[in-house]
This record gives C-alpha cells, structure tokens and sequence, in this order.
C-alpha cells in the first residue's frame, strides 16, 4: 500500500441531488439502460499512461506533478506506481484498465532488460488483478516516445528501427494476451513524415500494412481472441501522420486485405484535431463495420494541440454513444479516458474527481442516447428524409445505366423540388434529452 490516496474512500453513487464531489450523481453501474447494467455499456477504462506515467509537462514547460513513484526509472518506483494505480482502481471500481509497455517499465540498457523488466511488472499486475474485479482492455506499445523511433517504427527507413517494433509488439500481444485482454491497438504516434523530401511514402505505406499484416498472423498463431485495434489520429506529433482519420484507416486496411481482422479505436481529441466531431469518426467507423473501441477525452477548440481533457460536454457525448448504441454498443472494446489533469491540479483528489465527472458526463451522455433511440424520433425523421428510396421505381434506378435515367429525365418524368432538411427542428428535439 502507498499513503498517495490515504482518507479518500471508494466512490459510491450518491444520485443527482448530492453535492458531494467525490461521489458519483449519475453514474450508477447497476442501472438498467436499454436492458443492460450502465457498468457493462460504458465499460470503463483507466488509462495508465496520463493518470500514472504523466508529469505534467507540457510543450512550454517541464513537470508539475510530483507522486512518490517519480522519476520513473527503477523497477522499485514501478511497483510503487502499480500499487497506486490499482488502489485508485479500488477507489474508483471501474471495470478496466489500459498500459503502454514505457508506462509500466523502467527503460534497460538493452531489449533483453527492458523486457525483463516489463515481464516482472506483468506478473505483478497478475498477482492484483487475481483478487480484484479490473480486468485488461487493452495493451500497446509506445514506440513513440524514444528517440529511436524518431523516424517511425514499422516505418522506419533503418530495417534494425523495424525489427525492434515487431519485437516490441510481439512481447506486448503476448503480456496482454496473458493478462486475460479484451484488444491490442496500435498507435502509429511516429508512422508519418515531416517531409516529402527524405520520405519515400509508397515504400512506408507497404512497410506499414506488412507489419500489421504480421501483427494479425501473430494474433492467431497465439489464439489471442481479443479485436486489433488502430488509433486514427491526423498529426502531432508528425506533421503528415497515415493513419490521419477513420476513412484513411479504412482504405488504408482494405488496401492491405485487412479490413476484416483490425477495428478502429477513435479518440474524441484526436477527430477534432482531423476537423471531423467524435459522431463523425464514429458514424463512419460504423457504416464500415470497424467501430472497435473509443479513448473519451476532449480537446481545448481555443488550442492547436491534443490537450486530452476529461470530457465535460453531454451534448457531445450523447450523440458518440447515440451512433454507438445504434452500432449495437461496445463488446469487447470500451471507454477508456485517454485523458489526462491539468498541469495545476496537483492533488491526489484531482484525479480521482477528474475521472468521476468524466464517468458522470459519460452516464448522462449514455442515457440520453438511449431516450433517443427508445423515443425513435431520429430514426423516424430519416425515414421520412429518404422514404423516395423505398419505392420499387428508386431501386430499380440502382441497378439502371446512365442512359437509361436519362431518357426517363428527359421525358420529363422527374421534376423534383428541395425539401427541407429540417435540421434546427432536429437539432432542438436532441437538446430535449440532453
């Protein structure tokens, strides 16, 4: 046990008239939604990188967080910030966690001792995890953050930069797989350029889906049953990044005969930094049958950079969960809070009321979306908006040819008027749930 999180109690749901900031008002993970617990819809994750590994730097300036498991380089500090973070699972009772490789390890010397490392800190999470209820959502690799990876990693124009990113990964499938995890994902935070001229781009893409290509093959050589998962995100921190939205990450795996085997994780902060809303991401990666799992962040619209705030706008929340709920919900992927504290707030308390107002921002987006859907009235305005569609005349102009459309247009068959898009009247019956 560590003294970081000593007098704060396990949080309980508490109702919307408490005024207690260390209780949940809206959160409750008993309540029925659409004939499921809350707790199995939003199936939430704490993300171990920004609540543990984070020292509140930022690009103008250096750490502000001090915890007792700083600096982050021996594996007695990494065990110190392990029992942290399962005491704060303990606080907060959310059914999931996520890692990166760097978040849980302290660097080595060489491959050999960082695994080392990592594979001490894996069988230390198993040892709490058998007496807990979290459980793994998922796993990944931070091949990013070093300097050897500076120039990309799967990538990468050295061919060693390449083999040391497949290694990296297979050691990280394989701990995820063997604490029990729902998805692996990986985040190309470096697979990009910052200029065309020393980047041979055809080469890079191929180099990219090889590798995930190899990624897949390992997942069932090893009978790992989790989703892959890739994190569309459009730049930061390179200039031109290839996985840059839902739609590139889909023509980029269907180029490289993936769209089958790999699903999206979309981040809120990342869709606004690609100029899309979260709905948007999330309404594409459902009508192309790759919707895997969400990271729940928001971003500063005043800034230009990727700030993963705690989400706090329901409207907005409401509508992602709305496309999901439509989509059939999360299965094995979840909500994650790829979010993090700001610099100033210092405290242990911070955190821990960071993550309750996210997940209460969640429960009131996630019950509005049900209302919706359970009200029907979205559903029913766009069938109403494409009811020209159902008639036998429509369908049959699908299977038509240009030519023979246009004899009908030109017999003077057609002669249509706009109709109205209706789009206020619909925007004032979502703020009716929200």
């Amino acid at each position: 046990m560590t003294d970081f999180f000593s007098g704060i109690a396990p949080v309980q749901y508490e109702g919307p008239n408490s005024t207690n900031p260390m209780a949940f008002h809206h959160y409750n993970p008993d309540e029925i939604v659409m004939g499921k617990r809350m707790e199995d819809h939003l199936r939430f994750a704490i993300a171990y990188w920004h609540s543990f590994a984070w020292e509140g730097g930022d690009p103008f300036g250096g750490q502000t967080l001090e915890r007792p498991w700083h600096p982050q380089d021996q594996m007695a500090t990494a065990k110190i910030k392990a029992d942290a973070a399962f005491e704060m699972f303990d606080i907060l009772g959310q059914p999931y966690f996520c890692w990166h490789d760097a978040d849980i390890r302290p660097e080595g010397d060489t491959f050999a001792e960082s695994l080392q490392n990592f594979e001490a800190i894996i069988d230390y999470f198993g040892e709490k995890m058998s007496s807990r209820k979290v459980k793994l959502l998922w796993g990944t690799a931070n091949m990013f953050s070093h300097r050897r990876w500076m120039s990309g990693a799967s990538t990468n124009p050295d061919p060693d930069v390449f083999a040391y990113s497949a290694a990296t990964v297979k050691t990280c499938m394989d701990a995820t797989m063997k604490l029990d995890g729902q998805n692996y994902v990986l985040w190309g935070g470096r697979e990009g350029y910052e200029t065309l001229l020393n980047t041979d781009m055809g080469r890079e893409l191929d180099h990219m889906g090889r590798f995930l290509n190899m990624v897949v093959d390992y997942k069932h050589k090893i009978g790992f049953t989790g989703q892959i998962l890739v994190e569309p995100k459009p730049q930061e921190p390179s200039k031109h990044q290839y996985d840059y939205d839902a739609a590139t990450c889909y023509g980029f795996l269907q180029k490289y005969g993936l769209e089958n085997e790999v699903k999206l994780n979309l981040e809120q902060g990342h869709a606004i930094l690609a100029g899309h809303s979260f709905e948007h991401e999330i309404a594409t990666a459902t009508a192309l049958g790759v919707l895997g799992s969400i990271d729940m962040n928001r971003n500063d619209y005043q800034s230009g950079w990727d700030t993963d705030q705690f989400p706090n706008n329901v409207p907005e929340v409401a509508l992602a969960y709305y496309h999901i709920l439509k989509d059939g919900g999360l299965t094995k992927g979840g909500t994650n809070f790829d979010a993090k504290l700001r610099r100033q707030s210092l405290d242990a308390d911070d955190l821990i009321a960071a993550h309750v107002g996210g997940m209460d921002i969640c429960a009131r987006g996630l019950k509005a979306a049900a209302a919706m859907i359970e009200d029907g009235g979205l559903d029913a305005a766009l069938s109403e908006r494409y009811s020209g569609w159902d008639t036998p005349e429509a369908q049959a102009m699908l299977t038509s040819d240009l030519g023979s459309i246009f004899a009908d247009v030109n017999a003077g068959k057609m002669n249509p008027a706009p109709k109205s898009g209706r789009q206020e009247i619909l925007e004032n019956y979502v703020n009716r749930f929200v």
